[in-house]
């Protein structure tokens, strides 16, 4: 029996300007010990912004979307705009603000945001073919932005000022605790909160396990 086959949607390397690395390493983890083969994937374009760690404060140099990806997919990743439906049985999108900064304009824009255009066609696709889509921590503002005409229902954990920016979009926001997912079973949506609410990455493992289970679950 063929193994299935799941995207994981990156942003670039690091929780202040790309994908969060726990909950991205997460996914990929339970994805395997599921017995699933993981497709990465992420934008080939120039991120928002360049993020100092440390400091937390911005730093004047360019990073590219994709090959910051690659330190997650040690080197495996293609870029999205290759990616069809086809190619894959579901897509999770680990959190981070690169979600919310290269994934779409969120994090600027709030919701007046845009989304970026490969992004935004290969999701329309796997939801036209009803395939699954799971988004942790704040993904799902990107879900929100898709899918909020199909009154989507989704969890980013407890935040007001998040939530309505999400309603505002059209969502329906559920409040959810960090071990805890939200699946929406008519879009065929899972999100959950992971360090939205997380102090722990055991407490971002929690949700993440669940929110991969049940993915590979509705396939």
């Amino acid at each position: 029996m063929a193994k299935k086959r799941i995207g994981v949607l990156l942003a670039g390397c690091g929780v202040m300007d790309g994908s969060e690395i726990h909950e991205a390493t997460l996914t990929l983890y339970f994805l395997d010990k599921n017995g699933a083969e993981a497709v990465c994937m992420a934008p080939n374009k120039d991120q928002l912004d360049v993020v100092n760690h440390i400091s937390g404060s911005a730093v004047s140099e360019k990073r590219n979307v994709l090959l910051e990806s690659a330190r997650i997919a040690r080197g495996k990743v293609q870029n999205v705009r290759t990616v069809k439906a086809d190619d894959i049985d579901a897509i999770v999108i680990p959190g981070g603000y690169g979600a919310a900064k290269n994934l779409c304009t969120f994090a600027k824009d709030g919701p007046d945001c845009r989304a970026d255009e490969d992004v935004t066609r290969l999701l329309k696709e796997l939801h036209r073919q009803k395939k699954p889509i799971g988004a942790l921590c704040i993904a799902p503002v990107l879900i929100a932005k898709l899918f909020g005409e199909h009154s989507v229902e989704l969890t980013i954990g407890n935040d007001d000022r998040t939530a309505s920016a999400l309603e505002k979009m059209g969502a329906k926001h559920k409040n959810a605790a960090v071990h805890q997912i939200v699946v929406d079973s008519k879009n065929r949506i899972v999100t959950t909160p992971c360090y939205m609410l997380a102090q722990s990455i055991h407490e971002v493992g929690e949700g993440a396990e669940k929110l991969v289970a049940k993915i590979l679950e509705m396939i």
